[in-house]
């Protein structure tokens, strides 16, 4: 054989070796899909199971005008930008210049990890909104905001009577549905979140994201004194709500208050949970907290009267170290095993329940802790004490799972194409050795499992876990709020 049919030989065997390629990835895609439209098709069956029978919930506290910016647009990298941001001694926290906050923004956008903080400098803050409000390359909006509204206008969306105790301008009060009952009276200036979103990707300088989240930073002087909170007391007994969530209160977090002030609006907090009947049930919205005294103080004034507690894998990283060690957690892995954050939950629920039984009989006014609702990026864990008053959690979980791909989309519809899986072929329940490993199966998304767990040496108690797959959304439209619209989806079928 000649030198050129060698070469007609291997340039039919590269161009059929190519097409080969093209043509397994089409098939490798083409299950996927039909993969994810099955799954898909389960989550949607089991979160149309059930009606929702308009419960009454009322939601505290505060609200904010969201200013949304892309933040790679918006922080224009420059050379000079490079030795400030490698700098290892400083305090990511602490943000009084615009070094301070460029330090910190690095710090989490390089982890993927979602933060908000609070700057003392009110001229500086001022500046940044004037300039992200005229940075039209980084498509600046706004929104309403704040959890306690996030959270009402999901829960009245889904068909929840929804009280909703914040103040706010008049202005944007128009962007609140009406059919939520306000009970803050109007004020003149909101406060203002400037909202920093990146996609999974993104690159800024030298730094490259591994997924999509914010950074948040406020000046708030509205809500950090919880200012609706005697406003909604007054409507609370008429309302009577089947649940009171608590939210909002990281707007206390790393504020300079004069002696005394903080403990006594978080007493106030406290006294408004144990007034509530045995029959409201009261959950907890964990955030980002980085002031330890402060997240000490809510272990002992807000948790202890709380049913359920939810949060992300940043804020169940952060509250174990905090009960473990006394120590804050700056930042956790971003994309955590199931595993690794059910022995996380499990923990968080051991240890609170524990000071539950310690302190019951001396303070009878404290609740038992009988839920927990994590929410990652690749899935949503779900743990109810079992033959309580929380219902439907596999619904709930495939329901918290759907809402999420809807609002990081921004759209209404799921669509597989715009979606992927992150969550395994199978997964452990523990990290311990012999732990049971479960299946995942398009057919039946969400698993749900018993289990013991030892509080202490005389009690124990009997939980559901369900996980189910976040269809995570390709192009992430809006993360800020995601948190708060899972919780709510979650609850809405529980209560």
């Amino acid at each position: 054989m000649g030198a050129t049919s060698y070469l007609t030989l291997l340039t039919a065997l590269s161009v059929f070796t190519a097409l080969f390629a093209i043509l397994y990835q089409a098939y490798l895609a083409s299950n996927d899909l039909k993969k994810l439209t099955l799954i898909l098709q389960n989550l949607k069956k089991l979160e149309q199971e059930f009606p929702v029978n308009k419960p009454r919930v009322a939601i505290g506290y505060g609200s904010c005008s969201d200013l949304y910016v892309k933040a790679v647009d918006f922080l224009n990298f420059t050379t000079s930008l490079e030795e400030l941001l490698h700098q290892t001694s400083f305090n990511v926290d602490d943000i009084n210049t615009e070094n301070d906050f460029l330090q910190s923004f690095a710090y989490y956008f390089q982890r993927g990890a979602a933060a908000e903080r609070f700057t003392t400098n009110k001229a500086m803050f001022r500046k940044l909104v004037t300039q992200a409000k005229k940075s039209f390359n980084a498509e600046p909006r706004w929104a309403l905001g704040g959890n306690a509204p996030v959270i009402a206008s999901r829960l009245a969306a889904e068909g929840a009577d929804v009280m909703l105790g914040a103040k706010m301008s008049l202005k944007l009060k128009t962007h609140l549905n009406p059919d939520i009952h306000l009970t803050g009276s109007l004020i003149d200036d909101d406060d203002i979140h400037l909202i920093l979103e990146y996609k999974t990707g993104d690159e800024w300088g030298t730094l490259r994201t591994p997924r999509a989240n914010r950074y948040i930073l406020h000046n708030d002087h509205h809500n950090p004194f919880i200012s609706s909170l005697e406003e909604l007391e007054q409507a609370l007994p008429e309302f009577d709500p089947h649940l009171f969530v608590v939210s909002g209160l990281q707007m206390m977090d790393n504020f300079v208050y004069d002696q005394g002030v903080r403990e006594d609006r978080i007493e106030k907090v406290c006294n408004q949970m144990q007034t509530q009947s045995s029959d409201t049930l009261v959950h907890f919205e964990m955030a980002s907290f980085v002031e330890l005294e402060f997240l000490q103080l809510l272990l002992h004034k807000i948790v202890p009267y709380s049913d359920s507690i939810g949060m992300n894998e940043q804020e169940l990283d952060n509250l174990q170290q905090v009960l473990d060690t006394g120590k804050i957690s700056l930042v956790a892995d971003s994309n955590p095993r199931v595993a690794q954050s059910l022995d996380q939950a499990r923990h968080v629920f051991k240890m609170l329940n524990e000071d539950y039984f310690k302190n019951y009989l001396a303070e009878k006014q404290r609740r038992l802790l009988s839920r927990i609702h994590l929410h990652t990026l690749a899935y949503q864990a779900i743990l109810v004490v079992k033959d309580g008053k929380w219902n439907n959690t596999k619904n709930a979980a495939a329901k918290a799972s759907l809402t999420a791909h809807r609002h990081v989309c921004a759209s209404t519809i799921v669509n597989p194409d715009a979606a992927y899986r992150l969550l395994d072929d199978s997964f452990a329940t523990s990290t311990e050795y012999g732990a049971a490993r479960i299946p995942f199966s398009e057919h039946d998304p969400v698993s749900c499992w018993n289990e013991t767990i030892a509080i202490n040496d005389h009690k124990q108690l009997d939980v559901e876990i369900c996980v189910a797959p976040v269809l995570i959304c390709k192009i992430a439209k809006q993360t800020a709020g995601a948190g708060d619209n899972i919780s709510a989806a979650g609850l809405i079928l529980q209560i």
